[in-house]
């Protein structure tokens, strides 16, 4: 079994709104073959807790307009370290980069499929990347 297209719809919405508030390490697993309550996973990473409630803001507006699609749980958001958006199809979450680097989560699924991304999400994080890249002179 693999993730539903709406599943695979949301994830690309919602990457596209976390790269626009300048999330990183975005990064979306097909899990259908692994759980049963969810398709789809989306991870992404912020500098800091304003960072991770923007990210997690611009998520739920962007489905919500986009797709007609609402969290039926919200998780996190009191602490704003680990935010988990659940809309059924897809779980998303959005981590502080201390927590995503201490829980490893991509670890947990690295042998699910990984599911592409728009080109807009990739280009932003590798220019991203080269912008802050050691010893570069821009």
């Amino acid at each position: 079994m693999t993730a539903t297209e709406r599943s695979v719809q949301l994830v690309r919405i919602a990457a596209e709104a976390a790269a626009d508030k300048l999330a990183d390490d975005i990064l979306a697993y097909d899990v259908s073959d692994q759980l049963v309550i969810t398709d789809a996973f989306l991870l992404c990473s912020a500098t800091n807790d304003r960072q991770v409630r923007a990210i997690v803001d611009e998520i739920e507006d962007r489905l919500r307009i986009e797709a007609d699609a609402k969290p039926v749980r919200r998780e996190g958001e009191r602490e704003g370290r680990w935010v988990l958006l659940d809309y059924v199809d897809i779980v998303v979450h959005v981590q502080h980069e201390e927590d995503r680097t201490f829980y490893a989560l991509e670890r947990l699924w690295k042998d699910c499929p990984s599911i592409s991304l728009p080109d807009s999400v990739t280009q932003v994080a590798a220019q991203r990347a080269r912008t802050s890249a050691p010893g570069d002179t821009q």
